[in-house]
């Protein structure tokens, strides 16, 4: 997406619709936004061309599936070679268990959002994969006690 790219009130409003629920028609995000159904439907494709909209998924809950554990992990690497960082990036992008994997600042290099069945199971993942990384040095956990927030949403109306 450029950066130069202008959203109007009507694209700003269409996104607010799509984020609480994806699972509508055109012409009922027509109605929710009162823009009509082919203009509605033009800036919606528009903003999905332009990357603004980066895809379509259901958001699942990780408790009745199985995921007690949700962990925050925290990795320090030992050096900062290119070629290290970067396999250890496509190695982490690979796990299906790592939800999110930012490059950060501060004591970490890296933090992971992880999901595990147990505290066994994410011990597995340390020891077995995290540990296993080349030029890995440390890693601090944290362990979720309760979710208190989760949205993917922006926050759109207030920018």
């Amino acid at each position: 997406m450029a950066a130069s790219l202008t959203l109007d009130e009507q694209d700003l409003k269409i996104l607010a619709v799509l984020q609480q629920g994806c699972r509508v028609s055109a012409q009922e995000l027509a109605e929710a936004t009162g823009i009509s159904s082919a203009t509605c439907w033009r800036r919606w494709r528009a903003l999905e061309e332009a990357g603004v909209i980066d895809g379509y998924r259901a958001v699942l809950n990780r408790d009745p599936l199985g995921f007690a554990v949700c962990a925050f992990a925290h990795v320090s690497i030992d050096r900062q070679y290119s070629e290290v960082v970067g396999e250890i990036e496509e190695k982490i992008r690979r796990r299906p268990e790592v939800l999110e994997c930012y490059a950060t600042t501060g004591d970490a290099d890296f933090t992971l959002r992880v999901v595990a069945r147990d505290i066994a199971d994410y011990d597995r993942f340390l020891q077995d994969f995290l540990f296993e990384l080349p030029g890995v040095g440390t890693v601090r956990s944290s362990i979720a006690l309760r979710e208190i927030k989760q949205t993917t949403e922006l926050p759109l109306g207030r920018y």
